[in-house]
């Protein structure tokens, strides 16, 4: 009977780790270990502990510190692009109200600012268009004032120069597109000698408030 309970309590079905008192007991052992650990090592592992602390809150500090940094950069971008942008259109307002400022400064006869709008053209053929509508409009002028003639030359012709004192200047400039109609592109027209000639024109338009 003494060995049956042996066998019972020893071991249960011949292996100790079926033993409950075996297990209570390895239990109770482990958690007094434990705990001596504890005691005689709490000082190095509350020690550790701060460490780990310090570093993840270093590295938290330090993200902060960035996404802070990276914010206030991001910022500063867009309101240097605002302003950017603000003066960029202040700037093109300006602009517009200089042009259109200045367009009713330099005339508000169409037939002129066509003339100009083709002598501040890119393409050569435009340079020549803008003298041969300049001298059109000399034409219409000589007409207002009263010259007679079939063409833009006999009018000249008729001209007083008492009465049309920049006659000699209109017989340059007229000369000039003359050769346009009649040499056609073989006639070499730069921009600059385009403008020279439109500014004589100019000049003696204003004399008469033409323009």
């Amino acid at each position: 009977m003494q060995t049956s309970n042996n066998i019972l309590g020893d071991s249960f079905l011949g292996s100790k780790w079926l033993n409950p008192d075996y297990l209570f007991n390895q239990g109770v052992e482990f958690f007094h270990n434990l705990f001596n650990f504890n005691i005689e090592n709490g000082d190095q592992i509350l020690s550790g502990y701060h460490t780990i602390l310090f570093i993840f809150a270093l590295f938290f500090l330090t993200l902060i510190s960035y996404c802070i940094v990276r914010m206030v950069e991001i910022r500063r971008k867009e309101r240097k692009h605002l302003l950017h942008e603000i003066a960029e259109y202040a700037h093109h307002q300006a602009e517009k109200e200089k042009k259109s400022q200045q367009g009713d400064a330099v005339s508000k006869n169409e037939r002129w600012l066509k003339t100009l709008s083709y002598l501040f053209s890119q393409h050569q053929s435009d340079w020549k268009l803008a003298v041969i509508e300049a001298d059109s409009m000399l034409e219409s002028l000589l007409d207002q004032l009263g010259f007679k003639g079939v063409t833009l030359g006999d009018k000249l012709k008729s001209a007083d120069q008492n009465k049309f004192r920049s006659l000699s200047s209109a017989w340059e400039v007229h000369t000039i597109r003359n050769r346009i109609a009649h040499e056609g592109t073989s006639f070499a027209l730069s921009q600059y000698e385009a403008k020279r000639v439109i500014a004589i024109y100019e000049h003696i338009f204003r004399e008469f408030g033409y323009i």
